[in-house]
């Protein structure tokens, strides 16, 4: 009997909680990062007279609810090589792009993309992705796979993203998502906004 009360309680505390972060927390995260992301972006640097050339890639940014990802089309530079157009995507999917909301903390910054023969992508951040994290299941899992599903949706020849933290393997970067592993893409979180 005490066992049932227990894993009735422990269900009742799993409940608040989730209605905590549901109700509380992730529209608090998301007014914030509206708020930050609502700021001019950088203009990107290019030599005057020389046009850079584009490609269309197609991005991903938590939608209105922040109950899902939604796929955007946008311009980002061309690389000569799948490692430079995989840096050039993950640059893009970093970068503010107001009026849409990231599910990467702010700040976070890209060291290095190394792509192998077997089409897994080595995706190199800062600790900000870990150490401004606001935490949460599903914000994690929206991290994760915009960042998995950018690379992946974009580049056939990446067929699975692990992701470093200065360098290093991490277990989770908030406790949530294995990534002990290269990750395919996943677009189970992934629905399109009809406007």
């Amino acid at each position: 009997m005490n066992r049932q009360r227990l894993a009735m309680a422990a269900v009742v505390v799993f409940g608040i909680f989730a209605a905590w972060v549901l109700f509380f927390a992730l529209p608090h995260w998301y007014s914030a990062r509206r708020a930050q992301t609502g700021q001019p972006a950088t203009a990107q640097t290019s030599t005057p007279g020389t046009p850079s050339r584009k490609i269309t890639a197609t991005l991903f940014y938590v939608n209105e609810d922040g109950m899902a990802l939604t796929p955007v089309q946008r311009e980002v530079p061309f690389g000569e090589t799948v490692a430079e157009q995989a840096r050039a995507i993950v640059e893009a999917q970093l970068a503010p792009a107001a009026p849409h909301v990231s599910a990467i903390p702010a700040g976070v910054t890209l060291h290095d993309v190394f792509v192998t023969e077997r089409g897994d992508a080595f995706v190199n951040l800062s600790a900000d992705i870990t150490a401004k994290h606001p935490g949460g299941s599903l914000l994690e899992l929206f991290t994760v796979y915009t960042l998995v599903n950018a690379l992946t949706v974009n580049l056939p020849a990446i067929a699975r993203v692990q992701i470093l933290v200065d360098g290093k393997e991490v277990d989770t970067l908030a406790g949530h998502v294995d990534l002990r592993h290269p990750l395919a893409k996943s677009l189970e979180w992934v629905v399109h906004d009809t406007q």
